[in-house]
This record gives structure tokens, C-alpha cells and sequence, in this order.
């Protein structure tokens, strides 16, 4: 495993929920937090521009409460998600506002920028950069990132079509740093087998949809327990970017998810209010097939714990010649 820098050094369990677009709030981040596992949201959540700082403030000061209460079981770091993209017009504003209320993990998605690593290092926070393969990787630790979250094949919204096997690996060849595996990590299993390909953290976001915290339609929920991975379609269509999405929201849309058209990439937009494509086109990744219920944040991060040690302990008992 790398050599991680604070505060990825002290996780609970070694974790880290994606910021999930529309749905991450300080409800489901907390929770998360408190559990144990990195909780994130995209700064874009909170609309206007203004509501981020009542959100930031509302985050710092529940998990001070929690940490100040039980000094023996502190919780997990937050981290919060930012669009590094031209059409997001808020960028400067949002990244100020990580920097105010010192934000201990920033996620940067879209593009790598110098100078939106340098202000997170100002107060000592920690950037990881969003990459689907390891040309990506280079660039982002190049311009200053300080690990990476290796998006592979399967994972929900957008993706990459990289195996994890193959992309973790070429990855590990130059850089010894933080790495977080994204892609269809839904169990405790699926955690340790990600640590044992040479990540050191699992990366996951559709399991957390299906929270009771998290802000989704119930229907939207519900789909994900109802589901497995062929109910999943990679497309551009919605955003420009290729990503993996709930089929069944597509059809209730009127279209047909075996014959959709090939979105343009210039029409990227990320900075407005427009939020159709992930409010009616549900996001999701392959590793739904696990999802079972909708519970609370703390019992999944209870199940996924005991699924860990669950793994570990069945390899501790394999024998090999």
C-alpha cells in the first residue's frame, strides 16, 4: 500500500463514497462520516452558489460535535467534488469557499489545474483527481495532485472502460501514492480485492444512493434494489461524457435504451441548472446486483465491514502449495 499522507493515513476503513450529482448532501455526508468511510459531495449540490458555505459550516461543525463526544471513535474526513471543467462558472467561488473552512480532501473531476491543487495545499487539504486511464493519471499527478481515483469499467455516472486490473497495475508501475478504485464496488469484498490489485482505498456511490439519507426520488431507490448490471447502458447522450445509466429511467424518458444517438462532446455542461439528465436519467454502476434493500448509511457501512473482514478471513484460511 502507499505511503498516505494526512488525513488518508487515520481512515476508519478504507473507504471513500463518490460525490454523487444532486444527491450527496450534508445529511448523507455526515452520516457517512460518522460511520467511518470519506464522505463527499459535489460542490455543484448546492444551489445557489450561496448555499454552499451554510452547508460546509453545517458539515465542520456536526462532525466537530461527533469527534468532541467520542474522542475514541472519531470520524472519517469529509471531501468535497469539484467540476474542473470551462462551463463551471462557479469554480473560483466554490474552491474559495474549500479553502475558508479548510475542506481535508478535494476531488477534482474534468480536468487537472495547478492552481486548484495549490490553494487546497495552501492549508494543507489533499486533491484526488478523478482519471479513466493512465495517461490521465500522469497528467493530474504531474500538475500537482496528490493521489489519484482510478475510474474503471462499471462504475456509475461517468466511466471509464478500462479494466481495474489493467489500470491499476500500469498506474502502480510509476506512481506510489494514494489511489481509490472506482468501479462497480459495492461489497466488503469488493474492498479488499481492490486493496489487493494495489489500491488502497474502494471508491463507491450507487450502493450509497440507496441510503435513507441520501437525496433521491424513492423510485430512483428502489430501481437500484430492483437491478443488476444488465440494466445497465453506457452512454454520452445525457452530458457528453460517457457514463453508466439505470435503464429503466430511460425508458420511463420515452427513449430507447438499445438504440440511443451519440451525443456531441462539445455540449459539456456543468455549470448551469440544468440537472435533467441526472434527475430523470438515473446514474448507476454495475455493482448493483448486491444491493438488496434501502437502509441507512451506518448499517451499509456496518454490513461492508463485516463483509471485509468476512473476505479476509476466508483468504487467511487458504492454503496453497
Amino acid at each position: 500500500m502507499s505511503n498516505l499522507p494526512a488525513p488518508l493515513n487515520q481512515l476508519p476503513f478504507p473507504v471513500i463514497g463518490s460525490p454523487l450529482f444532486i444527491i450527496s448532501n450534508p445529511k448523507l455526508v455526515i452520516a457517512q462520516c460518522i460511520a467511518g468511510v470519506v464522505g463527499s459531495m459535489p460542490a455543484l449540490n448546492a444551489r445557489p452558489a450561496e448555499q454552499l458555505e451554510e452547508w460546509l459550516i453545517e458539515i465542520t461543525e456536526a462532525l466537530a460535535a461527533h469527534n468532541k463526544a467520542h474522542p475514541d471513535q472519531p470520524a472519517a474526513p469529509f471531501a468535497i467534488n469539484q467540476i474542473v471543467h470551462k462551463s463551471n462558472t462557479r469554480l473560483e467561488h466554490d474552491m474559495a469557499m474549500c479553502v475558508k473552512y479548510k475542506v481535508p480532501i478535494i476531488i477534482t473531476s474534468l480536468g487537472a489545474r495547478e492552481d486548484i491543487n495549490a490553494a487546497a495545499h495552501s492549508y494543507g487539504g489533499v486533491v484526488l483527481h478523478d482519471i479513466i486511464n493512465n495517461k490521465h493519471a500522469r497528467k493530474a499527478i504531474e500538475k500537482g495532485a496528490d493521489g489519484l481515483i482510478a475510474v474503471a469499467a462499471g462504475a456509475g455516472g461517468h466511466a471509464g472502460v478500462k479494466s481495474p486490473f489493467a489500470l491499476i497495475q500500469e498506474i502502480r508501475q510509476w506512481f506510489d501514492g494514494p489511489i481509490a478504485l472506482s468501479g462497480a464496488i459495492s461489497t466488503g469484498s469488493a474492498v479488499l480485492a481492490a486493496q489487493a490489485m494495489g489500491a488502497d482505498f474502494g471508491y463507491i456511490g450507487s450502493a450509497f444512493i440507496a441510503t435513507h439519507e441520501a437525496r433521491a426520488a424513492d423510485e430512483y431507490k428502489q430501481t437500484i434494489v430492483d437491478s443488476n448490471s444488465d440494466d445497465i447502458i453506457y452512454s454520452n447522450l445525457f452530458t457528453g461524457v460517457h457514463g453508466n445509466y439505470l435503464a429503466p429511467s430511460i425508458r420511463s424518458a420515452g427513449m430507447d435504451p438499445e438504440n440511443l444517438p451519440v451525443s456531441d462532446p462539445s455540449k459539456m455542461d456543468f455549470g448551469g441548472d440544468k440537472s435533467k439528465a441526472w434527475k430523470d436519467i438515473w446514474g448507476c454502476g454495475q455493482g448493483i446486483g448486491a444491493i438488496t434493500q434501502v437502509q441507512s448509511t451506518a448499517d451499509y457501512v456496518a454490513q461492508l465491514k463485516r463483509e471485509y473482514f468476512e473476505a479476509k478471513a476466508r483468504l487467511m484460511a487458504m492454503h496453497y502449495a
